[in-house]
């Protein structure tokens, strides 16, 4: 019997705690749970876990130094949930080696399969059957999408995207030249019960545009259609 990967999950809020815990156990995982990042750097340092799933703003000791801490002995992969929603925090615990940066509230179902996807792609290959691939690399011009690894290029240069800003990015890729309205990119990033701001799909666009002119300051394939939506330049 296939032995169920192991999740440490560190926030110092009750109730994320509890209901992560719940939906990433009825998914086959074996979660550990701690409320700060000491408690949870010494039971890590006596136990690995697989994966990490960190808090950035706690009490004792922050998510980023516990990261800092966990790097030091283990290449344990971690995402980071945050209320925060700054870009340079997002950045600088990417840098750091975060594997994604979830802001608060956030969609578990995109939770979940971010954590399905990071510890496939870590999985023992040896004696395995074959991954079978359920989503096909995407290319559009001088972009191109791997979902399965979760990797965006564009002009073979990497792009680093959070969960959402890859759903929105995608969404729109996969079919250049249609509009798509704000509630639709909603759909592709958040599930039915998370609230966001229509705004809040703006607020993706400009971070997505500002990324992708910091490789290329002739990006211009995201356009704008007021009071409609976005769309994806046909080539």
């Amino acid at each position: 019997m296939k032995e169920k990967s192991s999740i440490a999950l560190v926030d110092d809020e009750r109730n994320i705690l509890t209901s992560l815990r719940m939906a990433l156990e009825a998914e086959g995982y074996k979660v550990r749970t701690y409320s700060d990042g000491v408690a949870a750097l010494e039971a890590l340092t006596e136990e690995p876990a697989d994966l990490g799933i960190f808090d950035i703003k706690m009490p004792r000791m922050d998510g980023m130094e516990l990261l800092r801490k966990v790097r030091q002995q283990s290449d344990m992969p971690v995402i980071f949930l945050t209320s925060k929603d700054e870009e340079i925090d997002e950045l600088f615990g990417l840098k750091m080696g975060a594997d994604d940066y979830i802001s608060k509230p956030f969609s578990q179902r995109l939770l979940v399969e971010r954590v399905r996807t990071i510890l496939r792609r870590i999985a023992p290959k040896d004696g395995q059957a074959p991954v079978v691939e359920t989503a096909r690399t995407l290319e559009r011009g001088k972009l191109k999408l791997d979902p399965e690894r979760h990797t965006c290029h564009w002009d073979a240069k990497p792009v680093t995207l959070t969960v959402t800003e890859f759903l929105i990015l995608q969404a729109l890729a996969q079919r250049p030249g249609v509009v798509k309205t704000r509630d639709a990119l909603m759909d592709a990033a958040y599930d039915d019960q998370v609230y966001v701001d229509d705004r809040t799909i703006d607020s993706h666009i400009k971070r997505l545009r500002k990324k992708f002119k910091n490789v290329d300051d002739d990006f211009d394939v995201i356009e704008t259609l007021y009071g409609v939506g976005y769309r994806f330049k046909e080539a």
